[in-house]
């Protein structure tokens, strides 16, 4: 998170008005932990594509940090768990993954309507292109390896020894994340258009639910990885800070991988998306070798299967994005339910594709 408004800046505004805080309980709650809070705190939010609101907390002294809380009204089933974004940023403080210091947790919704916790804020910069555009073109190599690193170094890190047992079940983790998102999609259908198409979405979880000769593997999964969702070194293209944990637990690192390297399947027609290798970045071949090479791994088995399911996860998270607009809680002002629904299912779209291709 930027401390400048540039390119590579996120945007900063006064809370949207279905995300106002209470500062005074707030200052109150936090003057425990830190007592500058007591007086002159300043709240702003940051606008973007974040589900869960996100605010930007100036202290009297200079001193920054970040809150990350849940949005309100009626949420889906396991969404938007700040608790557990800030045990898993808390347990991987003393790791090689740069995270942000975790300052406190509140699970008491007396104080501002909703769990939230507060961290500090790492200075640098938020990229949100896949393409990386902001950044100058001879970095955008090294920025994406640096990227693929830092998943490389999540994913070999001792969850165990961490302290996350109990954080998510080691086994079955694609039948297990299909049948979650399978939900989350379906509950999110009774907020949008009752025309909507979902035929691929339907076909493709039909399909991943067959995939059951995946051979198990566990590491801390992200859930989310991408590059808007890490802080880039002010002028290095080098990852400091991972960020947007909520969809974390114990996973198929291969998953992760799949997600992060998504955007090289997506159309040139979709909002947002470009093609990666003619801004230069490395082929996807590369960047899988860099993986393996960081990872210690020999081989990436099965990866149109966890490819295709980074399209369903991804057009059920959209989905759900989606349905939030239509309610009018959405964390981000440009949240639309016509434009993100047709995005999810074409996505899905997409990712049964992908698994056609694969069975043939």
């Amino acid at each position: 998170m930027c401390s400048t408004q540039t390119d590579d800046a996120p945007v900063v505004i006064a809370p949207l008005p279905q995300h106002r805080l209470d500062a005074d309980a707030l200052a109150r709650w936090l003057s425990a932990y830190m007592p500058e809070a007591a007086t002159g705190m300043v709240v702003q939010q940051f606008q973007g594509g974040m589900s869960n609101p996100t605010y930007l907390l100036k202290m009297e002294t200079g001193r920054r940090f970040v809150l990350r809380k849940k949005p309100p009204g009626v949420l889906l089933p396991k969404a938007h768990a700040v608790d557990r974004e800030f045990r898993v940023m808390q347990a991987l403080g003393s790791s090689a993954v740069p995270v942000p210091r975790m300052v406190a947790f509140c699970s008491d919704p007396e104080v501002l309507g909703a769990e939230f916790f507060v961290m500090e804020y790492v200075d640098g910069r938020i990229i949100v292109s896949p393409a990386m555009l902001p950044v100058p073109r001879q970095d955008r190599q090294a920025l994406a390896y640096s990227l693929i690193d830092t998943l490389a170094r999540l994913h070999v890190v001792d969850w165990r020894a961490a302290g996350l047992d109990g954080y998510g079940r080691a086994e079955n983790y694609l039948a297990r994340q299909t049948a979650r998102w399978s939900n989350q999609y379906e509950t999110a259908k009774a907020d949008l258009p009752a025309d909507f198409d979902y035929s691929d979405m339907d076909w493709l979880r039909d399909w991943l639910i067959e995939q059951d000769g995946i051979a198990d593997e566990s590491a801390i999964s992200h859930g989310d990885y991408r590059i808007g969702n890490v802080v880039v070194h002010p002028t290095d293209p080098r990852v400091i800070a991972v960020l947007d944990w909520e969809l974390s637990t114990i996973g198929h690192p291969l998953a992760d991988l799949a997600y992060t390297c998504l955007p090289y399947h997506l159309p040139r027609d979709l909002p947002g998306t470009h093609d990666l290798v003619a801004a230069g970045l490395p082929t996807e071949e590369a960047l899988l070798a860099r993986y393996c090479a960081s990872a210690g791994r020999d081989g990436i088995p099965d990866w149109p299967v966890f490819l295709a399911f980074a399209c369903f996860r991804y057009a059920a998270i959209v989905q759900g994005v989606a349905a939030r607009a239509a309610r009018g809680i959405a964390s981000s002002a440009s949240a639309n339910a016509e434009v993100d629904g047709a995005r999810a299912r074409r996505v899905a779209a997409i990712g049964a594709e992908i698994a056609r291709r694969a069975d043939r």
